[in-house]
C-alpha cells in the first residue's frame, strides 16, 4: 500500500526526472559546463538567462532606462492605440537636464482653429505639405493623406496577419503602407495607398537568378493602382552594407511565389544592388522606372560617409534628374536583425543623418524639390515634431506601428518563436492575432499621435508642422542649465516649405488616402 502511494506521488515523478537528469548532464552531454558541474542549478541559471529581457522589461528596469523602448514609450503606445488613458499626473519624472533633452517652444497665443477648420472635423488628419513627384513631372504625382506613415516590414520578416492588421489600419488612418524588400503581398492590398519597396534583391520584380525585370516592375504597378510610389532601398539603419536574409525556415510557397524565389534555400539579400554601381547609374535605374511606370521613385538610406550625397546632390541639380524623394532612416537601428556591430556602431543616428544630408541638399537649392520621409524611433509628438522643425515632410514608423497591434518587445523577430505572432510564420502563433481588433488598434495609434502633433503645433503658434522651424526646439546641453536651440546645434535654418492653408492640402488633385478622405466628405 505504502509502495503504491509512493508511486503515485508527484515527488517521486520529479525526483525522477531529476535523477534523469542529472545521469545526462553529468555522463552524457559535453557541450555546457555549468550544467555538468550543476546539473540542477545549472539549468535553472539558463532558463533565468532566457527569460532575463522579459524580467528586467517588467521588474527591474525603471519607466525610463530600458531601450530600444522604456516602458513610458510603449505604455503611451498601448495605452493610445487601446483608446484607454494614456495622460501623465503628478507631473513628469522625466529628467530636464539630460543631455539632448526636447524642449518645445510654445507660443504666448497659439492657433485657434476656425470653427470650420477640418481638424475640428476629424484631429486625426494631417495631409503632406509638399507634392512627391511634382517637382520631375512624373505621370503620378502623389501627396501623402498623413504626415505619418507605416515604413517597410515586409511580408515574410512580419507574419501575414501582422501586415493584414497594418494595412486595414492604414485604410482607417489614410497613410501609405510601405511594403518592405519583401514585396507586395496579397496582405498589403486592402485599401490603402501602397509604397513598394525594391531592395538589393529586387524581391517580386526579379526573374529566378535574381536579376531586375523591368517588365515585372510595369505589371506590378498597372495591376495595383494602389501603387503610388517606388522606393529604391540603398541601405537600412539596422544594417547598413550588410545585406539580410529571411531564413528558409519562414519561407513557405506563398512567400517563394511573391518574391520569386526558390522554396527550401535561405533568401539572401545582397549588400549591394547590381543594377548600378555609381550615382550617374543610379539615377538613370531611377529615371528608367519613373518613365516606364510613372510613378514618383526615391531612395531609402541610413547615412555614414557624405562624399557620394554631395556627388547625387551636385548631379541632380546639374541635370535636372534624380529621386522624388529621401527616406533618411536613422541607426538606431528597426525590425531588421543584425550583428551586434552593425547594430549598434555602423551609421549614424538619425538626428545627426538628417541633419548633415539636408544642408549638401539645402546648398545645391534642392530642398524645396524633394520630400524629405525621417525614420528612426520617431514615433512620438516631441520627436516627431523635432523632426518636421529639422525638415522632415513626413514619418515612417515600424516598431511603434508593431507595438500597437501587439508587440511586446520581446526581441525575437528573428528567431520566428515571436511570442506575439507579428513577426513569425509559425500558424499556431498567429492564431492570437483578431486581424479586426488589431487593425483598429493601429488606427488609434495613428490617430492620437497625429492629433497630439497638431495640438502642439497649434500651441506653438502654427497651423501645420511644416511650419515649425528650427528656434522652436531647444535641446538640454547638460546638467549646467544651458539649453541650444537646434539652428545652433546643428548649424542650419530649415528652407521654408511653401504653405497656403489646410484646404489646399485637402482639396489637392493628387491627394492619397481615398478611403479615409471619402469618410471625412461625409
Amino acid at each position: 500500500m505504502e509502495i503504491n502511494q509512493w508511486l503515485n506521488s508527484a515527488w517521486f515523478w520529479v525526483g525522477i526526472v531529476l535523477f534523469i537528469v542529472i545521469i545526462r548532464d553529468i555522463f552524457i552531454q559535453k557541450s555546457h559546463t555549468i550544467t555538468h558541474n550543476f546539473p540542477v542549478v545549472g539549468h535553472i541559471r539558463y532558463w533565468l538567462e532566457q527569460i532575463g529581457p522579459e524580467l528586467r522589461q517588467y521588474i527591474v528596469a525603471n519607466n525610463r532606462e530600458e531601450l530600444p523602448f522604456n516602458r513610458q514609450e510603449r505604455s503611451w503606445i498601448y495605452a493610445s492605440s487601446k483608446n484607454e488613458n494614456n495622460l501623465q499626473g503628478f507631473g513628469t519624472d522625466q529628467d530636464f537636464n539630460s543631455p539632448g533633452y526636447i524642449f518645445i517652444k510654445n507660443a504666448m497665443m497659439g492657433y485657434n482653429p476656425p470653427v470650420n477648420h477640418p481638424s475640428k472635423k476629424n484631429p486625426g488628419v494631417l495631409p503632406a505639405t509638399k507634392v512627391i513627384g511634382l517637382y520631375h513631372n512624373r505621370k503620378r504625382p502623389f501627396r501623402p493623406y498623413s504626415v505619418i506613415n507605416i515604413s517597410g516590414m515586409s511580408y515574410g520578416s512580419l507574419s501575414a496577419k501582422a501586415v493584414e492588421s497594418l494595412n486595414k489600419g492604414a485604410q482607417l488612418a489614410g497613410c501609405y503602407h510601405n511594403t518592405g524588400e519583401g514585396s507586395l503581398s496579397p496582405y498589403h492590398q486592402f485599401g490603402a495607398d501602397v509604397i513598394l519597396n525594391i531592395g538589393t534583391a529586387y524581391f517580386g520584380v526579379r526573374e529566378l537568378d535574381g536579376t531586375f525585370s523591368m517588365d515585372k516592375l510595369k505589371q506590378k504597378v498597372d495591376e495595383n493602382p494602389q501603387l503610388r510610389a517606388i522606393e529604391l532601398k540603398l541601405s537600412q539603419g539596422a544594417k547598413p552594407g550588410k545585406g539580410g536574409m529571411l531564413p528558409a525556415s519562414k519561407i513557405n510557397q506563398e512567400i517563394a511565389d511573391i518574391r520569386h524565389i526558390p522554396m527550401g534555400k535561405d533568401a539572401i539579400s545582397p549588400a549591394f544592388h547590381a543594377q548600378f554601381s555609381n550615382i550617374p547609374e543610379m539615377v538613370d535605374f531611377i529615371e528608367s522606372m519613373a518613365t516606364e511606370t510613372g510613378l514618383p521613385v526615391g531612395v531609402k538610406s541610413a547615412i555614414g560617409k557624405l562624399e557620394q550625397w554631395e556627388e547625387l546632390a551636385a548631379y541632380m541639380a546639374k541635370t535636372g534628374k534624380g529621386p522624388d524623394f529621401i527616406t533618411i532612416d536613422g541607426g538606431e537601428g528597426g525590425t531588421g536583425a543584425a550583428p551586434h556591430a552593425f547594430a549598434d556602431h555602423v551609421s549614424m543616428p538619425f538626428t545627426f543623418a538628417f541633419a548633415k544630408v539636408y544642408q549638401i541638399f539645402q546648398r545645391h537649392d534642392l530642398t524645396d524639390k524633394i520630400f524629405f520621409i525621417a525614420s528612426g524611433k520617431l514615433g512620438f509628438p516631441e520627436k516627431a515634431l523635432l523632426a518636421f522643425a529639422m525638415g522632415a515632410d513626413s514619418i515612417n514608423i515600424a516598431r511603434e506601428a508593431m507595438m500597437s497591434i501587439g508587440c511586446i518587445q520581446a526581441q525575437k523577430c528573428h528567431t520566428n518563436h515571436c511570442p506575439t505572432g507579428i513577426a513569425t510564420s509559425n500558424k499556431w502563433l498567429q492564431g492570437g492575432i483578431d486581424v479586426t481588433l488589431k487593425s483598429e488598434r493601429y488606427y488609434r495609434y495613428h490617430y492620437t499621435l497625429v492629433k497630439e502633433i497638431a495640438e502642439i503645433t497649434h500651441a506653438c503658434g502654427y497651423e501645420h508642422p511644416c511650419q515649425m522651424t528650427m528656434d522652436d526646439i531647444e535641446l538640454s546641453m547638460g546638467d549646467n542649465n544651458r539649453t541650444m536651440t537646434l539652428s545652433k546645434a546643428y548649424g542650419y535654418h530649415k528652407t521654408p516649405i511653401a504653405y497656403e492653408n489646410f484646404n489646399e492640402l485637402i482639396e489637392c488633385p493628387h491627394l492619397g488616402g481615398a478611403n479615409a478622405r471619402n469618410r471625412l466628405s461625409r
